[in-house]
């Protein structure tokens, strides 16, 4: 993978030029010249930034620059996996060189510390920590973009922070803003929450008009949701910074929560002054020198697609297993055999309690990959039967 980071030329003129908006200079008034067809020509001011090419590097070299940091923010595209592998190599290197690291993640929400402190101290299973966390429907992307990251920081004994605040929090506050929060929730949000930066209104602004909405939605209550989850795992950040002053802490979160520092970092410096980084993918996003400290732009990397079942999910009955709803189109459960109102107890060797286990038991499995699905089917008389179908995955 080739990965690379860009230095840029920086002279007067040039940041004048990247960091100015465009204007128009006065166009030409005066008369055609003999020979000249008439009309103006635009003069405009192109706002070039100029790229040295002789100083392009990689990894190595970004790692030698970040290692007098305190704290170093990657952001991520959460869903690219050529994100995450960046992630992973920086906090792979800076633990190569010596310093004592601890990995700041947005994707835990801070209840559940207690299960990450377990997962590394070797106490629970990968399995456990994912039911334990809710991670399946408090984040839901794809665990195995994640999974080097948390197995390297388990093997290396690092500490795993979870920077969010409840999702429940946030929720209410999409609804309701910030003063519909209960008192137990309003005790759990930081209490100083800056809300007068001009510019991070303005991103947040234009998130808001691409965001898919009701007709009803507000934007307020969706900058008090934003403000939420940056002031939060700022706190929550700065908080381990202040108790830990011998740890690195690298902070993993999705690039609008570091872009221009104006999510997560500038809101850690106003709490706590130590040296710091921005690091961000540059792909999909255009070209400013102002985006961060270190751009990467690596190569697309594709986890292979994990089979599935072609169910749809009954996750609110009770009972054993887990209920089916109905199929997809080209579900390989019902072309075996299997009926809406079956109730999923096994997936291949992993007994089925809840939509986690569906999720861990298929993780890895592949697309036309045959497992056997046995279900607990209820008779017309005579209670219950059990029936294993082997069911080849799409």
């Amino acid at each position: 993978m080739i990965q690379r980071v860009f230095s840029f030329l920086s002279t007067t003129a040039l940041l004048t030029a990247a960091f100015t908006a465009a204007s128009a200079s006065a166009p030409d008034t005066e008369a055609p010249t003999a020979g000249m067809l008439p009309g103006q020509d635009e003069i405009r001011d192109t706002a070039t930034t100029v790229v040295d090419t002789a100083r392009v590097a990689g990894i190595d070299d970004l790692l030698a620059r970040l290692g007098d940091k305190r704290v170093i923010y990657i952001g991520e595209s959460h869903d690219r996996y050529e994100d995450h592998l960046n992630q992973l190599r920086i906090i792979r290197g800076l633990h190569e060189q010596g310093h004592e690291l601890a990995i700041g993640m947005e994707f835990f929400q801070q209840p559940f510390q207690a299960a990450l402190d377990a997962f590394v101290a070797g106490e629970i299973s990968e399995s456990e920590l994912l039911k334990r966390t809710e991670y399946f429907t408090r984040w839901r992307f794809d665990y195995r973009l994640y999974r080097p990251i948390l197995r390297f920081a388990r093997e290396h004994a690092i500490p795993l922070i979870a920077l969010n605040l409840p999702k429940e929090i946030t929720d209410q506050a999409g609804d309701g803003g910030i003063d519909s929060l209960s008192p137990e929730h309003a005790a759990l949000i930081p209490a100083d929450i800056d809300r007068d930066d001009p510019a991070y209104r303005e991103r947040v602004e234009a998130v808001f008009a691409m965001h898919p909405k009701d007709d009803d939605a507000d934007f307020e209550h969706f900058l008090d949701v934003q403000l939420l989850w940056d002031e939060g795992m700022a706190a929550r950040a700065a908080e381990y910074l202040r108790g830990h002053p011998d740890k690195t802490l690298v902070v993993l979160a999705g690039t609008g929560h570091v872009e221009y520092g104006h999510g997560i970092p500038d809101r850690v410096a106003r709490r706590i002054d130590v040296p710091a980084a921005t690091v961000v993918s540059g792909k999909m996003r255009p070209f400013d020198p102002a985006l961060a400290d270190f751009i990467l732009y690596p190569q697309r990397v594709e986890l292979p697609a994990t089979g599935l079942l072609g169910v749809m999910l009954d996750t609110e009955s009770g009972g054993e297993g887990l209920g089916i709803d109905g199929f997809s189109e080209d579900s390989g459960a019902k072309a075996a055999g299997v009926e809406a109102g079956d109730r999923i107890v096994s997936v291949g060797d992993s007994a089925i309690d809840s939509y986690a286990d569906i999720r861990i038991a298929l993780m890895d499995s592949r697309p036309g990959e045959t497992l056997p699905v046995e279900v607990l089917r209820e008779k017309m008389i005579g209670g219950s039967e059990r029936l294993i179908f082997d069911v080849e995955l799409h």
